[in-house]
């Protein structure tokens, strides 16, 4: 397929700005349990909710410069029924609105206690709303990688490997960038993040790996025959009938060659797994922590945009069997 990087932007954008919310529950959550250093509301749960709340909306712009006409984006939501893309469309803002409300009452002080699980356990009102931004969550990464999925035909993509790899990839990106807010915030919750965005890093590399060997065995189950409906058995393409390119041509092929393929291959294999990971390694001696970390997260970033970019060129649409050459 031909990567979109309206698309691309708007894939890993979202999956920070969810796995940065995911991070700042998970801590809240450990402290209401004496396992982590309670934060200050305003200043740790509040902010760190803006700037995911930022990328989110960062990736719903983005989305915007794939949309032939903008103006009728609302009418993508009509097919929620069929559509993983109309479910997309409905929870993102949800989810936006959600992650908002908890930072909202982190700021202006709303944590009323609800109801107590134990003597020295109460429940507040953020822990409901962000256990509710928290389904809404997963419930966006569910729908944003179904999208690609689902399409059976698409063989690179149909598979649960898919959806496991978007939930890890934001949840690595997301906790490794709660590493840089807490050191920026002089939290003494570094440790934690750190720790936690190697173990997904780790788990990502994995699953993704799992992927790469998967999709070298595939056979296809397309062929000319089935491309064009005949079932005769010796079949020469000579042209596709056009004398230039088409739609075709451009929006389901990438038009680059397996060696370029293969050197972004290896970059997103570089950049988003053992180099962020020695950093953060890093990061936990204390020495120039601050700068490690912004580097481990921005080397990961530009290391997604390329994992991004290759998984939509990985996809070979079986259309290309019969759309091989403009003339």
């Amino acid at each position: 397929m031909h990567p979109a990087f309206s698309v691309i932007f708007l894939t890993t954008l979202i999956g920070i700005g969810q796995g940065l919310f995911l991070a700042l529950y998970s801590g809240q959550v450990y402290s209401m349990m004496e396992l982590l250093p309670a934060q200050d509301s305003q200043s740790f749960y509040a902010l760190g909710s803006l700037l995911a709340v930022g990328f989110l909306i960062a990736g719903l712009f983005a989305s915007f410069f794939h949309l032939g006409r903008p103006m009728r984006a609302w009418r993508s939501a009509s097919k929620w029924r069929t559509s993983w893309l109309s479910r997309e469309v409905i929870i993102l803002p949800a989810t936006i609105l959600l992650i908002a409300f908890y930072g909202c009452i982190h700021y202006f002080d709303w944590n009323h206690i609800l109801f107590s699980i134990t003597k020295t356990q109460s429940v507040d009102l953020s822990l409901v709303i962000g256990m509710l931004a928290t389904l809404s969550t997963f419930a966006l990464f569910i729908c944003t990688s179904m999208i690609y999925a689902s399409v059976k035909f698409m063989q690179e993509w149909y598979n649960p490997l898919t959806v496991i790899n978007y939930i890890l990839f934001g949840m690595a990106s997301g906790f490794t960038l709660a590493a840089v807010f807490s050191v920026i915030m002089e939290a003494d919750v570094v440790g934690f993040y750190v720790l936690w965005a190697i173990v997904l890093t780790i788990t990502a590399f994995i699953t993704r790996a799992a992927t790469i060997l998967r999709n070298r065995n595939i056979v296809s189950k397309s062929n000319l025959q089935t491309a064009i409906g005949i079932r005769h058995t010796v079949i020469a393409q000579k042209s596709q009938g056009a004398m230039c390119g088409s739609f075709n041509t451009r929006e389901f092929f990438h038009n680059k060659s397996a060696t370029q393929l293969t050197v972004v291959k290896n970059i997103f294999l570089l950049l988003v797994f053992p180099v962020p990971i020695f950093m953060l390694i890093l990061a936990i001696s204390g020495v120039f922590t601050l700068y490690l970390t912004i580097a481990a997260f921005v080397i990961q970033y530009l290391g997604l945009l390329a994992e991004r970019w290759y998984f939509f060129s990985e996809g070979k649409h079986p259309q290309n069997i019969y759309y091989q050459s403009v003339a």
